[in-house]
């Protein structure tokens, strides 16, 4: 690992790490670190090249970013946690666990996407319009080459097969807005796809983890009591 990953951490107990999204940080996740640290230490890294976390010189790429992951979880001795991540977040704990599965013990995942494809149009569409302007100036201007970095890890990523998904046996939350910028359709395929998972569709947008914290954190909370007392739940759950 060649950067150290900044941090924010609260509580004690069973490890949770809360991953952020694209162009976010850590000190996005004030209200979950508020809730869960009643019960949890919850960690909450800044991604490479976001918040306080060095950029580096290795790749700007989802499958590094789970290589970040499993480093800072070994510099901290974590050899097991719960894991949570929200949109490129959660895409990142999804190759995290399908690479480390004996390292994640449940596995949250809000808004995440398999490929670009399970992103509506009328958002992927400006993406790539906005990342061929960025990567076009982005040899005179480091502001636009930042840009088109950021820009880049929404085309083309993580991009993992359908069939891949199979493979993880971590109890499983899919969580998304009813209005989420990621396809509904999507969404209820990476459920459907993972064994056991369960399906949480709060009324909202991508964002429903901040806009609505208190019901999103008591959904989340739910799962996490339910499947510590190995309770059975709901296969889909609309709020």
């Amino acid at each position: 690992m060649d950067i150290h990953l900044h941090y924010t951490e609260k509580g004690a107990g069973r490890p949770l790490v809360l991953l952020h999204g694209n162009g976010e940080d850590g000190g996005c996740f004030r209200a979950q670190l508020d809730a869960f640290s009643k019960e949890y230490r919850v960690i909450a890294p800044d991604t490479r090249g976001h918040g306080q976390s060095p950029r580096g010189d290795a790749p700007f790429t989802i499958r590094q970013f789970a290589e970040d992951l499993r480093g800072f979880l070994d510099e901290l001795g974590l050899a097991r946690v719960d894991l949570r991540g929200f949109s490129d977040g959660g895409n990142t704990a999804l190759v995290f666990a399908l690479r480390y599965p004996e390292r994640v013990g449940r596995l949250i995942l809000n808004g995440a996407n398999l490929d670009e494809r399970g992103v509506k149009p009328w958002v992927q569409l400006p993406i790539r319009l906005g990342y061929r302007i960025a990567s076009r100036a982005a040899k005179r201007d480091p502001k636009a080459a930042r840009n088109a970095e950021m820009l880049k890890l929404m085309i083309g990523e993580p991009n993992v097969p359908t069939s891949e998904l199979a493979r993880i046996q971590s109890p499983t939350l899919v969580i998304a807005g009813t209005r989420d910028m990621i396809r509904r359709s999507h969404t209820r395929l990476i459920a459907a796809s993972i064994p056991g998972a369960w399906l949480v569709l709060l009324p909202g947008g991508h964002f429903i983890a901040y806009r609505r914290p208190d019901e999103f954190n008591r959904a989340v909370e739910e799962f996490l009591r339910r499947t510590d007392l190995g309770s059975q739940y709901p296969r889909e759950r609309f709020q």
